[in-house]
């Protein structure tokens, strides 16, 4: 006896092929990221969501109260907690002990007071002022202040950074920066283009902070931004890998930037 095989209508056999190809395909890229060209450098450029893409901070691993040290590290603490690291980068500029120099927050804890000692700017970026806070608040909503704008402003942060110089204040680059300086590191840094899309940038060459800074204005969109560190600045992206730095110059990171994909 022969037993016919009812036919499926066309739209049934198009939805069939179309979740098993879904289920052969890589998983989709979840972080807006891309290679961006400005007077004649390379940047890595990466956009957040805030609404879609939850950005933390890290210092040191819950428990053991080491610090992580390293991105390669803060992603197989993630992968042995079921978390899959999307992007990671160096939060910011740390002192001899490997302790953030400026304001450090996680998650609502301030582990590192707002610093405003002003020093000698030969000594170092940070205290080539003004220097900013990247923020994150409770409402979900991110801004780059100026140190000073943030003390006045009093609001108190859920993640939150210090770090310095500031690279655009209000529109206008920070005018301790020289057009045509020939202090050329690989750079990093940061600014939130609206309260829910945070952009991060890094050099893949060395570039000055003039330069830098007009990446953030005149490319980017940002009214004010923040530099985060030269020299052995790195991002981590899933399935790409590393860009700015090159490996050999990087060293142990205090805090860090994640982006974990949602459990």
């Amino acid at each position: 006896m022969i037993r016919l095989v009812p036919r499926l209508p066309l739209a049934s056999i198009a939805a069939l092929l179309l979740a098993t190809l879904a289920g052969c395909a890589p998983q989709a890229r979840a972080l807006d990221s891309e290679v961006r060209a400005f007077e004649g450098q390379n940047y890595r450029v990466v956009s957040i969501d805030l609404e879609r893409e939850p950005l933390t901070l890290h210092w040191r691993e819950p428990g053991s109260d080491e610090p992580f040290g390293t991105i390669d590290s803060l992603r197989q603490w993630g992968e042995s907690n079921g978390r899959r690291l999307l992007f990671a980068a160096n939060a910011g500029i740390y002192d001899a002990s490997f302790k953030p120099l400026g304001l450090y927050v996680e998650n609502g804890k301030t582990l590192v007071p707002l610093n405003m000692a002003h020093g000698n700017p030969a000594s170092g970026n940070f205290s080539l002022l003004p220097n900013g806070v990247f923020a994150i608040y409770p409402d979900g909503r991110a801004a780059v202040q100026t140190s000073a704008q943030f003390k006045a402003d009093g609001r108190k942060a859920r993640w939150a950074t210090q770090s310095g110089p500031m690279l655009v204040i209000d529109g206008r680059i920070n005018p301790a920066f020289v057009h045509d300086s020939d202090s050329l590191k690989w750079r990093s840094g940061v600014c939130a283009r609206t309260p829910h899309n945070v952009v991060f940038a890094v050099s893949e060459a060395p570039v000055n902070f003039h330069t830098f800074a007009r990446l953030f204005r005149d490319e980017l969109g940002c009214r004010d931004a923040l530099f985060l560190d030269g020299t052995i600045s790195q991002f981590y992206l899933d399935g790409e890998g590393y860009a700015g730095a090159p490996a050999f110059m990087v060293r142990p990171y205090a805090g860090m930037f994640a982006v974990f994909a949602p459990e």
